[in-house]
């Protein structure tokens, strides 16, 4: 205990005491979370009368981390996607700090939200992952922090990419730090250099992703897909995300995949499962049709 107070409400107090004061607009309710440059809060807007998040730098006077927060916002700014949380405002507090307003995001993390579902299922959300990815690429932004934690699947089906505040805008100078991203999850350039790596190393972080939502065991082909996509080399790699898409593709249609050299057993039964009711048919005609001759012949 902490006086007559429990220790709980003593720090839900200087919680509530931190709360920035973001202008009329907005009533900031409850910390969601804190990162390394931000504050995420969720607040209620009071002119459309709707939830958002807010993230606010949480020091006063950091010239780095204001321009590194408004370049998150102007990063998300041009990323308008389905599965790219959009911003809605943006703005400067009182005391000098920046912050911007993007979409509350409800749901599960992608890790905990696989549990259940089956291999379709988790290729479909995978594939949308990557849709999202390429997309950015597209724009010219590196994410670099591609995992499943950053990963949002909402209650009506959307599947968002969070957190691009360590995202890089190609042939922008390079950053200052060391090492940018989680271990695991970084291609080995990016461990190197952060600040000069492009967007293969966001295709090693999606093989890492792939290969943590197969199951067990997981289909050889897909194995190597994740794999080939995390090489260590960059030019060992999917060029880009359509190359990695096309080859998921290419095994739920029970195709051949670039990455997976299949031998010839394998391959007859790929054929056979993609082509097995008229296979069966044929099968069952040639069977009745000796069968036949036999008996005529009796």
């Amino acid at each position: 205990m902490t006086g007559w107070l429990g220790d709980a409400a003593v720090a839900h107090l200087r919680d509530v005491a931190e709360w920035p004061e973001v202008g009329k607009r907005y009533e900031i309710t409850r910390r969601l979370g804190r990162g390394g440059m931000g504050i995420v809060y969720a607040a209620q807007d009071r002119v459309l009368r709707r939830e958002v998040a807010i993230k606010v730098l949480n020091e006063i006077g950091h010239q780095a981390g204001t321009e590194h927060l408004l370049a998150e916002a102007r990063i998300l700014g041009r990323l308008e996607h389905p599965g790219i949380v959009p911003v809605h405002d943006a703005g400067m507090l009182a005391d000098g700090r920046v912050f911007y307003v993007m979409k509350l995001v409800r749901g599960d993390r992608l890790d905990v939200a696989i549990a259940s579902r089956t291999l379709n299922e988790r290729l479909d959300l995978f594939l949308r992952i990557c849709d999202a990815v390429a997309f950015a690429h597209a724009h010219g932004i590196v994410h670099r922090d591609l995992k499943p934690e950053n990963v949002m699947l909402g209650p009506f089906g959307e599947v968002l990419v969070m957190d691009w505040g360590v995202a890089k805008v190609a042939g922008s100078a390079p950053d200052v730090e060391a090492v940018v991203g989680t271990p695991g999850y970084m291609a080995p350039e990016q461990v190197r250099d952060a600040g000069r790596v492009d967007s293969r190393a966001d295709i090693y972080a999606l093989g890492v992703i792939l290969e943590a939502m197969l199951p067990d065991p997981p289909p050889k082909p897909l194995v190597a897909i994740a794999r080939h996509a995390r090489a260590a080399r960059v030019e060992h790699r999917y060029a880009e995300v359509p190359g990695l898409v096309h080859d998921v593709h290419r095994f739920r249609e029970g195709a051949p995949v670039d990455a997976y050299r299949e031998s010839p057993l394998e391959r007859l039964a790929r054929v056979y499962r993609r082509h097995r009711v008229p296979i069966t048919l044929v099968l069952v005609y040639m069977v009745v049709r000796v069968i036949l001759l036999l008996w005529f012949r009796t």
